[in-house]
């Protein structure tokens, strides 16, 4: 038998003892909780003395995802995390509950700020310092869906101490540079790049008012794990830089900023990515203020070589960054430039032009297919600032758009002084050079020094973004003109305002601008707003809006009615609005909502309770209606007696009656007076456009609506049980492929169950309406009108008859 060494060698005592601490310090642990050094015969701290608990149960914040949650405060390590820097596999999770750590005796955990490779194995022993940065604006473990996260929080008390320093915010893994933000008066802001999965983090507060500052072991230190999951199953937005097609891709900049940093396609990129990004962090701390979640859109990514730090554009590391796309138009250089096209020329004919150009060439490129939105936001890099005019050319600052496009659009006249990675951002909303209008503009005349152009440029942009996402103008916030303060998010410190001629000072939360609370819930029902988490999207995210008995107005969606606007006669911005449910999309989804009018006007100022009042309702899944005049829709106006003596409630309109040409016409079913007959097809005339329906009965009559036209004998359906027809206003009834033009496209399922309509306006948007009725009530009526002067617009409303009685709600997929 072959002889066995390792029973014949005698090892000396210094190694067994060396080799006992190697296994204790360093061997992976049972999930079970065994202690591993004690079937070694010494303890997890490397000494003599019993351990006070098994090795396995060591863990911390920093380690925070296997065990319990612990506010950001505490001042710990784990072992785990060393572990992993050293390439050694981390334990498997531990349990739940946290047993106390026992002080020991040993030194080898004295030096507890340390971090990197030579940080101690184990929980320190030694309490948090005082002085240890507070998390406030987000919990430890909490998940999150963006790239770039947006922190705020305090040292000590500020109330009692207003201290001055630098936070240092560093990764466990080393994966990323540590960065550095600014303390002032015990209050900081920072901004965290984050990778996907969990990201521990810890903070370093240092001073040259506290000791041990100045050393290379900082011990003012606190940890945060923050998990990160990108929200795959939401449409993205993307970014795109346009270029003139003779275009030399550079953009406006002073000469001193050309020779430090450039002024190319390369340095466009990476300053516009960033300031996405900014956007993205802005958007989700707005959302989650408003106790909506950290929703926010997410943007297409890309495998390249990573920009948001220093030391990844100078190792060359690969990273998933933000994708911008660099498109070029079939317009040149001089063409874009031209002053007739130069949104702020008052003089300009065509000021709107640049946004069809750029519309052109975003749907080139990206080709859409029928029925895929593309969200897209668009720099347009051959801006320029004319001296000799005084005007920005190829600049325009529009968002909106419709059909397979959502669109907004501004010019790269302040793309100079937007940071370019994480590091900048700090500088860049603190630099007071004053803007030379030799060379670059000063737009609006708010953007006098640097830090002033990188709010307008980055905020204006992010302004026709939120248009782009459907925001309209609002009383207040980024949808006003408050996005001159973004720096605000960002800094702790306003520097001096030339717009203001203010001196700036101290800023915090509350002094920073915000996205509206109606723009926060329209991004709740948006789909790029959707997030992992999320239940699956109601198809249908129509609103309804109907007349019954008492005056009452019943609102339904089958998505669930999320709240509603309210306007007075000459309001362009909405001062009062509705909410339904708790407000922030957790409590129970309300999908029938009874109004008043005499409710609705009590939450009018009282000098606007006698105004005319228009409604504008929103459903959960995004859908929104119209309610042009509420007094209407509850008067007379609205009820119609049958001649049987049945009594009519007419819905609320559909489409566009109100276009110059349109007719009136009503048909009232034979089927609503007659309780015996019976509607069994439906012929429809079109040929460019709708002409016509008529709805024929069982015992051969018929009543048409509209008149006969277009192609011979029309397109016949039968009604059965559950039949379903279609009636695509400009094109023949089975053309779905492209619409290119303007089109009205009808559905409708028989048998008192539901009609579904849908609609565009002049941009090919479509607009989704749904009228839903129960068993209980019977299509009464059709009644509308059209015009055919240029294009054929169609308005339908719907009659019901019956007593009101609502069992279910039904949602009609799209067939």
């Amino acid at each position: 038998p072959q002889p066995q060494l390792r029973s014949n060698t005698v090892m000396p005592a210094f190694l067994r003892d060396l080799r006992r601490r190697s296994k204790s310090s360093f061997k992976r642990q049972k999930s079970d909780g065994t202690d591993s050094s004690k079937s070694n015969g010494i303890n997890g701290n490397g000494n003599g003395s019993a351990p006070s608990m098994p090795t396995t149960k060591s863990s911390s914040t920093l380690n925070s995802s296997y065990g319990g949650a612990t506010p950001p405060i505490s001042n710990s390590q784990s072992s785990c995390n060393l572990q992993t820097m050293n390439g050694v596999a981390p334990p498997p999770p531990i349990p739940q509950s946290r047993p106390p750590i026992s002080a020991s005796s040993s030194n080898r955990h004295s030096v507890s700020g340390m971090s990197g490779l030579g940080s101690p194995s184990l929980k320190s022993s030694i309490p948090p310092s005082p002085y240890a940065p507070r998390i406030l604006s987000i919990a430890d473990n909490t998940w999150v869906y963006q790239k770039v996260l947006s922190v705020y929080g305090t040292i000590a008390d500020p109330a009692t101490q207003a201290l001055e320093g630098s936070l240092t915010v560093s990764r466990l893994d080393d994966q990323l540079p540590p960065t550095y933000w600014p303390v002032s008066a015990s209050h900081f802001k920072a901004l965290i790049y984050l990778i996907p999965g969990p990201n521990r983090l810890r903070f370093d507060f240092t001073s040259p008012k506290l000791a041990n500052s100045n050393t290379s072991n900082p011990i003012h230190s606190s940890y945060l794990t923050l998990h990160m999951l990108p929200p795959l199953c939401a449409p993205p937005l993307q970014l795109v830089i346009l270029l003139a097609k003779d275009s030399p891709a550079t953009f406006d900049a002073v000469p001193a900023r050309i020779e430090q940093e450039g002024n190319g396609l390369g340095t466009a990129i990476q300053k516009f990515r960033m300031a996405a990004y900014l956007w993205q962090a802005f958007t989700s701390e707005q959302m989650f203020r408003n106790k909506l979640g950290r929703r926010v859109f997410r943007m297409e990514e890309e495998w390249i070589t990573g920009t948001a730090n220093y030391r990844d554009r100078e190792l060359g590391t690969m990273r998933s960054e933000a994708k911008v796309h660099v498109v070029r138009c079939s317009k040149t250089v001089a063409e874009l430039r031209d002053l007739d096209l130069a949104q702020q020329n008052p003089k300009a004919s065509r000021g709107g032009d640049l946004f069809g150009i750029a519309s052109e060439a975003v749907k080139d490129h990206f080709k859409p297919v029928p029925g895929q939105k593309q969200y897209v936001s668009v720099l347009l890099l051959d801006s320029h600032w004319d001296k000799s005019s005084q005007t920005i050319t190829g600049h325009a600052a529009l968002g909106g758009g419709g059909g397979e496009i959502q669109l907004a659009i501004f010019g790269s006249h302040a793309l100079q002084t937007y940071p370019s990675s994480i590091e900048e951002v700090v500088p860049a909303f603190s630099d007071c050079t004053p803007t030379d209008t030799n060379y670059v503009a000063n737009d609006c005349n708010e953007s006098g020094s640097a830090w002033e152009a990188a709010n307008i440029g980055i905020g204006a942009h992010m302004h026709e973004t939120g248009h782009l996402f459907g925001c309209p103008h609002q009383e207040n916030g980024v949808m006003l003109r408050d996005y001159v303060t973004l720096n605000r998010s960002f800094t702790t410190r306003e520097p001096y305002s030339t717009r203001t001629k203010s001196k700036g000072g101290l800023v915090l939360a509350k002094d920073e601008c915000a996205w509206h609370r109606l723009d926060c819930l329209r991004f709740k029902g948006h789909p790029c707003f959707a997030l992992p988490t999320d239940p699956p999207r109601p198809s249908d995210e129509s609103v309804q809006v109907w007349l019954v008995d008492g005056g009452n107005v019943v609102v339904t969606a089958a998505s669930g009615v999320a709240y509603l606007e309210i306007y007075t006669e000459g309001d362009d911005l909405c001062h009062v609005w509705q909410e339904f449910g708790d407000g922030n999309g957790n409590g129970p989804i309300q999908k029938q909502v009874i109004l008043t009018e005499q409710e609705l006007r009590g939450r009018l100022p009282a000098d606007r309770r006698k105004s005319k009042l228009k409604l504008s309702i929103k459903s959960v899944a995004g859908g929104s209606h119209e309610v042009e005049d509420f007094s209407l829709l509850t008067s007379k106006a609205s009820r119609l007696k049958l001649s049987n003596g049945q009594l009519a409630f007419r819905s609320s309109k559909l489409g566009f009656s109100q276009m110059e040409g349109s007719q009136s016409e009503e048909t009232i079913f034979s089927s609503a007076i007659q309780q015996t007959k019976l509607m069994t097809c439906v012929r429809v005339f079109h040929g460019f456009a709708l002409d016509g329906i008529e709805f024929i009965y069982e015992d051969s009559t018929s009543q048409l609506f509209g008149k006969r036209g277009g192609q011979s004998g029309g397109s016949e359906f039968n009604l059965g049980t559950c039949t379903i027809f279609h009636i695509l206003v400009g094109h023949p009834i089975a053309d779905f492929v492209r619409y290119p033009t303007r089109r009205v496209h009808y559905r409708v399922l028989c048998q008192e169950r539901a009609v579904v309509g849908w609609h565009s306006h002049y941009d090919e948007s479509w607009e989704k309406v749904t009228c839903v009725w129960e068993c209980h009530w019977r299509l009464g009526k059709f009644s509308g009108t059209s015009e055919r002067v240029q294009h054929c617009w169609s308005h339908w409303k719907l009659w019901a008859v019956g007593r009101w009685i609502w069992y279910s709600y039904y949602a009609v997929s799209d067939a």
